[in-house]
């Protein structure tokens, strides 16, 4: 049976996590520039910067997934809560439980700072994710507007 870890962001996972993000960033019909890379990976790993973060999954030791996490203030909460930003699996790692046990990670990185709060977005049309979503979090009736 294939062994997945779950584990902090490593400066040394640059390229493979450079291939994750590239990889969910296309399922998402997205490009980012070269600086963008490398100021979110720096950001990722900076101490000074603990809002935020991000978990490899990481299959008989070979990265297949990522999930990217920020904490930040909440009006609602005084605690403040976790956006879970970015998650994903590699298409030859889905159904081996990486999107479930990503989550899961950030449920308990979110409690251990304090934040039970945990929220997501993701596209309508995304059914394969919202199987799991539908198992492991709870849909809610708001609408996200972005600026025009």
């Amino acid at each position: 049976m294939a062994e997945l870890i779950i584990r902090p962001l490593r400066p040394e996972d640059r390229a493979e996590w450079r291939r994750l993000w590239t990889g969910y960033l296309e399922f998402y019909e997205t490009r980012l520039p070269q600086g963008t890379y490398q100021t979110t990976f720096a950001r990722l790993l900076d101490p000074e910067l603990p809002e935020m973060n991000a978990r490899i999954a990481d299959l008989d030791g070979r990265p297949v997934g990522l999930v990217h996490f920020l904490y930040h203030r909440h009006c609602w909460r005084p605690e403040g809560v976790c956006y879970l930003q970015d998650l994903y699996a590699d298409p030859a790692a889905r159904g081996m439980g990486v999107g479930r046990k990503l989550i899961e990670a950030v449920y308990a990185a979110a409690d251990a700072a304090g934040m039970p709060s945990v929220y997501w977005l993701t596209q309508d049309f995304n059914t394969t994710a919202r199987t799991l979503y539908d198992r492991i979090g709870q849909v809610t009736p708001f609408v996200k507007y972005v600026r025009g």
